[in-house]
């Protein structure tokens, strides 16, 4: 199943009010950085409630539900963004979740899931025990399997974000967004290219983690056999099928950024923009600033942060 701007436009009415409607930033002197320099905007999906855009999909998604898949409970899997933002949407519609989780998860993230209501099952270290045990519990407790990113709803309320850019910036020349497993990328392609053809769309993802590159590459979803990179929120195991359909369909162009472009990035977000962004927001502004990007000078660009949830140790280590 496609996602269409119609159902972009029904979770932006679904959902509005209840999440925020985050700023469009300048950051001219970052820009000034850029070679060739260009009008640099920051999306501070940072600011978000659960402190990431996740939260616009899972909401869109749990608001979906009939009455007897709210009964049942929620079941989902989630390193961490995710799991936040499901915990969030099921703590404000009355719904139980239960987030299966790594082990190896950030202790933050582990400890606002559970802060927000939700239930959290840490389990193995590999996606595939995690899904594996995910769905066990989904028989044994007869509750309703979520998925974080590969879902029609989910890419429509990331997709939300899209929109927010354009009603900002309505002539942005190229839009630049970190990818993981192809939610936030999805949504806001399908937002950005069909009211803006001409704009183009810049995945960005760690070469520690190429995720997406992978999946293209093969023309199908293939799962990742190692994982190295800061970017704790770039790290899905695998593409959604359905995310990797848009991608090919709306993205012009791939970047991969190593770590040390990453916490460069992230560093000067912190000193120009003022903001504390996770490794994996940063890497938007990463690709522009390692000159990897097709950009020309002037041009009107957007960069996503997707998110500010940085466990202070790895702050810490970064600093």
């Amino acid at each position: 199943m496609m996602v269409t701007l119609n159902d972009v436009l029904e979770a932006q009415r679904l959902i509005a009010g209840r999440v925020h409607r985050t700023p469009l930033l300048s950051a001219h002197s970052l820009g000034n950085m850029v070679s060739p320099p260009v009008q640099l905007y920051v999306k501070a999906e940072l600011l978000q409630k659960t402190g990431s855009f996740k939260v616009r999909g899972a909401l869109n998604k749990v608001l979906s539900l009939t009455d007897a898949q709210k009964r049942q409970g929620l079941i989902t899997v989630s390193a961490g963004n995710h799991a936040q933002a499901a915990a969030w949407a099921g703590a404000n519609e009355g719904v139980a979740v239960t987030v299966v989780m790594p082990e190896v998860a950030v202790r933050s993230k582990i400890e606002a899931t559970r802060g927000y209501g939700a239930e959290v099952v840490l389990f193995g270290k590999t996606p595939t025990v995690l899904f594996d045990h995910a769905h066990q519990l989904e028989r044994e407790r007869g509750l309703h399997f979520i998925h974080a990113y590969d879902d029609p709803r989910i890419v429509a309320g990331a997709g939300t974000t899209g929109l927010e850019i354009l009603e900002d910036l309505p002539d942005a020349d190229v839009v630049i967004v970190p990818c993981g497993g192809g939610g936030l990328i999805s949504g806001i392609a399908v937002a950005i290219k069909e009211r803006r053809p001409q704009a183009r769309i810049i995945l960005v993802e760690p070469e520690g983690a190429p995720t997406m590159h992978n999946a293209v590459a093969a023309g199908k979803s293939v799962p990742l056999e190692k994982v190295s990179t800061i970017a704790d929120g770039l790290t899905a195991p695998f593409a959604g099928e359905l995310n990797l359909a848009i991608v090919q369909r709306y993205v012009d162009q791939m970047v991969l950024v190593t770590d040390d472009e990453i916490s460069a990035a992230l560093l000067l977000v912190m000193e120009r923009c003022k903001f504390q962004a996770e490794p994996a927001a940063a890497a938007s502004v990463a690709a522009l600033l390692s000159g990897k990007t097709q950009v020309a000078e002037g041009e009107k660009v957007v960069a996503v942060l997707s998110g500010g949830n940085i466990d202070r140790d790895r702050l810490k280590s970064l600093l």
